[in-house]
């Protein structure tokens, strides 16, 4: 089982998905026009917009706060300094590459997500790459291997993986021990999880906006002790990734680990986020606004939260101490703000996997859904396995679980990006309509003007307009 594991993981990782994201990433960046750099403006008024209220949504805002609980993780912090580690300062760069591309493949795969989302038994907005591979492919079967490997992923192994990286932190700044953090993180994801998808957002909304601001003030005030070294570190990130300033890794060391550490963070492409984004209510009433939220959390996530980290661990002069992973991030920190640099990396780490453990939730409950186990006991049994998760994971981590979340993921992601590109031209469709709408009025979403899709989208949600 281990060698059948390892072996599709060196397929997905190895070939399939390190070369196939940037390749649907730069296909559609280029048949939408860049649309991730020319209408950056209008990505801003779509999330800043006022909610509408429609039965069984979610705003605009509490789905980009929710996929960023999932999107910032330990990855902005551990992953960065990884990146940094291996391919030299060089990586950030590519790093910065992969999310402007990744921001087209993260604005198509959400708009296909909202076209294409129902109202479940509950009322409850629901969709996501299952619905539009079922419905715009024709292909159920598709859609269900992609629910369950979805299922398997995020939202129970991952729970595992970011509990063991709380635990770590905690232990090693607090001297807290593994099985006391574990069972605290599951007893307050527990308060939250039961809450449903509703107050999962609204957890959301007050605690992500929060950290990542926190965060980013920490990293501003680094910045600003150090202003005179900043121009010097962009200009080593720079150099290093065209290889004019020798790095550790060379230019394909940095290439290579930019790359992957930067399609690790942002998800675009991997199926996750679209299925926050089609719980949401958009404003304007059109599935390109939502598209667009979505995009908005890449570009928060490497941009900004991964920058930072870099910057942080660069001006601190740390890199090539051997030290790697959070390791580096905390010695990093303690460099600029003294002993309180390590507590605050580990309560940092607490707030982006705890809700990253909540994010990873939603996105496996709307999953059950399509496979029509979302009925009470359905939602009951996902959520006592997604919890007992958490301390089993604060406790020991078995490598060959986390290589099989791994290979889940890998076969999601890749059902996901074959799927994105065969509905591509319903994609670019949407979007003409949406900024040939927006040079007279507000864009609307008009069903009669699809009639490809009609028979394949649920009516009563796009033709029942919201109130404002």
């Amino acid at each position: 089982m281990a060698a059948i594991i390892d072996f599709l993981n060196t397929i997905f990782w190895g070939y399939i998905l390190i070369y196939g994201l940037l390749a649907v990433g730069v296909y559609f960046t280029l048949r939408l026009g860049f649309i991730q750099i020319r209408r950056f403006p209008e990505f801003i008024r779509t999330v800043l917009k006022a909610p509408q209220s429609d039965r069984g949504g979610i705003s605009p805002f509490q789905a980009l706060c929710t996929s960023l609980a999932s999107r910032v993780g330990t990855g902005n912090m551990t992953g960065v300094a990884v990146a940094l580690f291996l391919g030299g300062p060089g990586a950030i760069f590519w790093m910065w590459v992969v999310a402007v591309i990744g921001m087209a493949t993260a604005y198509a795969e959400s708009t296909l997500a909202q076209l294409y989302k129902v109202r479940d038994q509950n009322g409850q907005l629901r969709g996501g790459p299952a619905f539009y591979i079922s419905k715009g492919l024709k292909a159920p079967w598709a859609g269900a291997v992609f629910s369950l490997a979805l299922i398997l992923a995020f939202g129970l192994v991952f729970n595992a993986v970011q509990a063991n990286s709380i635990a770590g932190a905690m232990e090693g700044a607090f001297g807290v021990d593994t099985n006391v953090t574990g069972l605290v993180i599951m007893v307050l994801a527990a308060i939250v999880i039961f809450g449903g998808i509703k107050k999962i957002a609204r957890f959301a909304e007050i605690v992500v906006p929060f950290m990542a601001v926190l965060y980013l003030v920490v990293a501003l005030y680094v910045i600003f002790m150090n202003i005179d070294e900043v121009p010097a570190a962009f200009a080593l990130i720079f150099k290093s990734a065209f290889g004019i300033e020798q790095a550790a890794g060379g230019v394909l060391g940095a290439m290579l680990n930019g790359i992957k550490r930067g399609l690790f963070s942002n998800e675009a492409g991997m199926g996750s986020a679209p299925n926050i984004a089609a719980v949401a209510t958009p404003n304007p009433h059109h599935p390109a606004s939502q598209g667009m939220v979505q995009s908005l959390g890449v570009f928060i996530d490497t941009i900004l939260i991964c920058t930072a980290t870099a910057l942080m661990i660069l001006l601190s002069g740390a890199l090539g101490n051997g030290q790697t992973g959070i390791a580096l991030t905390q010695t990093a920190l303690t460099t600029h703000i003294g002993s309180a640099g390590q507590y605050f990396v580990a309560i940092a780490i607490f707030f982006f996997a705890f809700t990253s453990i909540i994010g990873n939730y939603s996105y496996a409950e709307n999953a059950l859904t399509y496979l029509k186990w979302a009925n009470k006991p359905g939602i009951f049994i996902l959520r006592i396995l997604a919890l007992a998760m958490i301390p089993w994971g604060a406790y020991e981590s078995v490598a060959m679980v986390f290589n099989a979340a791994d290979a889940a993921m890998g076969l999601m992601a890749t059902i996901n990006l074959i799927a994105i590109m065969m509905l591509s031209g319903t994609v670019v469709k949407l979007t003409k309509d949406y900024f040939a709408q927006l040079k007279t009025h507000t864009p609307v979403f008009n069903s009669d003007d699809y009639p490809e899709v009609r028979d394949d989208i649920d009516l009563t949600v796009w033709d029942e307009k919201p109130n404002k």
